[in-house]
């Protein structure tokens, strides 16, 4: 019986967790660059499903969208002034901190759940910035630098966070434009989207998209990757060429 009572509980309780589920479609799952390319902007949609015994919440619906870029290793420096140069003093590297980060969400995130939640979970832009997918915590000790990381990545337009980029169209279908700058690095996006109501956390779904090199610059970049030495040597004899060239021209007799 015990058992049994057990059994019924964890079926309600999945029951319970099923109740709203997440439809999400991207406008454009491959973006093309090319010589022109000064940016662009892919559409996020999506829809709250309820199964037949749920009924709609009175608070309603809160949306997050997060969108991670491609990983990187990046080391922030302190630097400080001697005389009249700046020299090195203390460092921090990122490992694997997204070269992207882009929260959008329906409403201030401080408003749409707790602190504890959202650091737990890594909902919000600071939440992300101040996890251990950047590197491991030193005590708070590198707190400056994750706040200096912060800091030039947002001068770049590659970490934002829009407290009113998702909209709803209705209440149970939304919208969310995930801007893209000419300066996002190619290679593969995350987006994740998360349902909440009454500060919990509801349902949680993930897409991707890619941005991808065309014409002449992909093809450079495939040569420099795959034919290294071959590459290295081509554009050092046409540099050599070159100022050949240019000395032969302008040389005085």
């Amino acid at each position: 019986m015990r058992l049994a009572g057990a059994l019924l509980i964890l079926l309600a309780t999945m029951a319970c967790a099923r109740a709203e589920t997440l439809i999400t479609s991207l406008s454009n799952h491959r973006v093309l660059i090319n010589s022109n390319y000064t940016g662009t902007q892919i559409a996020v949609f999506g829809a709250i499903e309820r199964d037949a015994q749920t009924i709609a919440r009175a608070t309603g619906y809160d949306i997050v969208v997060t969108v991670r870029g491609p990983r990187q290793f990046l080391t922030v420096r302190e630097k400080e002034r001697l005389g009249p140069v700046w020299i090195n003093q203390d460092q921090q590297k990122f490992p694997t901190a997204p070269s992207y980060l882009n929260v959008l969400s329906s409403r201030p995130i401080t408003e749409i759940t707790s602190d504890q939640l959202r650091q737990r979970q890594k909902i919000g832009l600071g939440a992300v910035i101040n996890s251990g997918d950047f590197t491991l915590a030193r005590g708070g000790a590198d707190q400056p630098f994750r706040d200096a990381l912060y800091r030039l990545k947002a001068e770049e337009g590659l970490y934002l966070e829009d407290e009113r980029g998702v909209t709803f169209l209705t209440p149970e279908i939304f919208r969310a434009a995930i801007a893209l700058p000419a300066t996002a690095p190619p290679g593969n996006y995350d987006v994740d989207v998360t349902l909440f109501a009454d500060t919990v956390i509801l349902a949680r779904t993930q897409t991707h998209f890619e941005l991808v090199k065309t014409g002449f610059e992909e093809q450079v970049g495939v040569i420099a990757r795959d034919w290294s030495l071959a590459y290295g040597l081509t554009t050092a004899a046409i540099a050599l060429f070159f100022g050949w060239l240019a000395s032969t021209i302008f040389r005085r007799d």
